[in-house]
């Protein structure tokens, strides 16, 4: 099969299509040809060398991905040959086949192009699981969401509003009407105004109650001083420094927690479980059209260095996906 594969780590100059083995499913695993899958952060600093890979005997990128089920291991129950399904993956989405545990596997919602569907497993599972699970956002409550023109920022916005929240949003000038259009209540230019007296003013000095971040860094004292009584702060992205202090005097006073979390570093056992549970709370919110993927722009597999510059210069708003396979002729499927 063809898969994007790492020899070496630096520019997306690197990102080469090679014919690599294809995978083979273990007994609870399904064999799934790629129709499409999407760019994330990580896989650009796995391409610099800052972010390991899980081991194998080939380095490929991609955390999610949408596909048809071509084969399944002898226990697998669940699926079969021809199910459309998207997923959560450690690692190699950037090819043309991928193993899936049958728990991790997801049915895509109803009337969504499967084309389409790999837009939604890692940003929409993380904003939901920190926001939600982590952070616990319910209706009536107020969520900051940094980065939210990024795939994780606009997943967060939307499930914010779906569950009656009220969402202050930041990002460029250029995204913030965008952010509003999603159903932020408030979407602040984070170079020119100042989130901190914006969330104050919005929630009558009390402040938020779930920060969600994607940037850290110095950010981080300002989202505690945003920050209301016992709130949360959900550290899921690194865009600014990795390193920062904190006014500890301010936490403590305020009772509140600073959760770091990663999705991908997880046992394969909680991915599973908060794959079932998106299943069950989220995915049905997408048949009704309360949820949407934001896809900003898809590129060919062939034009994977492309897309990898297109996100570095931090143009989209919404997600990158990377096209594997354009008819369910190429992977044998009717």
């Amino acid at each position: 099969m063809r898969a994007v594969v790492l020899t070496e780590h630096g520019g997306p100059e690197v990102l080469r299509i090679i014919e690599v083995p294809a995978p083979v499913p273990g007994p609870d695993e399904l064999l799934v040809a790629v129709v499409a899958t999407a760019l994330n952060r990580a896989d650009l600093l796995q391409r610099r060398g800052m972010y390991a890979g899980p081991r194998a005997d080939v380095e490929i990128l991609g955390l999610e991905c949408a596909g048809r089920v071509v084969g399944a291991g002898d226990r697998v129950t669940a699926f079969a040959p021809g199910d459309p399904v998207m997923s959560l993956l450690g690692g190699g989405g950037y090819a043309e086949q991928v193993v899936v545990h049958e728990r991790m596997a997801l049915r895509p919602p109803q009337g969504m192009a499967l084309a389409d569907a790999a837009a939604i497993p890692e940003v929409w599972i993380t904003a939901w699981d920190a926001l939600v699970v982590q952070g616990g956002l319910t209706s009536g409550r107020t969520a900051i969401v940094h980065g939210g023109g990024s795939g994780v920022g606009t997943a967060g916005i939307q499930i914010a509003k779906a569950l009656g929240a009220t969402v202050v949003a930041t990002a460029s000038a250029a995204k913030t009407a965008g952010c509003r259009e999603l159903g932020a209540d408030l979407a602040v230019d984070y170079r020119s105004e100042d989130f901190v007296e914006a969330v104050r003013d919005l929630t009558a000095g009390r402040g938020a109650d779930v920060v969600l971040d994607v940037v850290g860094g110095e950010q981080l004292n300002r989202n505690l001083a945003a920050l209301r009584t016992c709130g949360t702060i959900v550290q899921v992205g690194l865009l600014g420094s990795g390193e920062a202090t904190i006014a500890l005097r301010r936490l403590m006073a305020k009772r509140a927690r600073l959760v770091g979390t990663v999705l991908r570093a997880r046992p394969a056992e909680e991915k599973i479980a908060l794959s079932r549970r998106f299943a069950d709370e989220v995915l049905p919110l997408f048949e009704t059209g309360r949820l949407r993927p934001v896809i900003d722009r898809r590129f060919s597999i062939e034009d994977v260095a492309e897309a990898h510059r297109y996100m570095e210069s931090n143009a989209n708003f919404g997600k990158i996906l990377l096209d594997v396979t354009t008819s369910d002729d190429a992977i044998g499927v009717l």
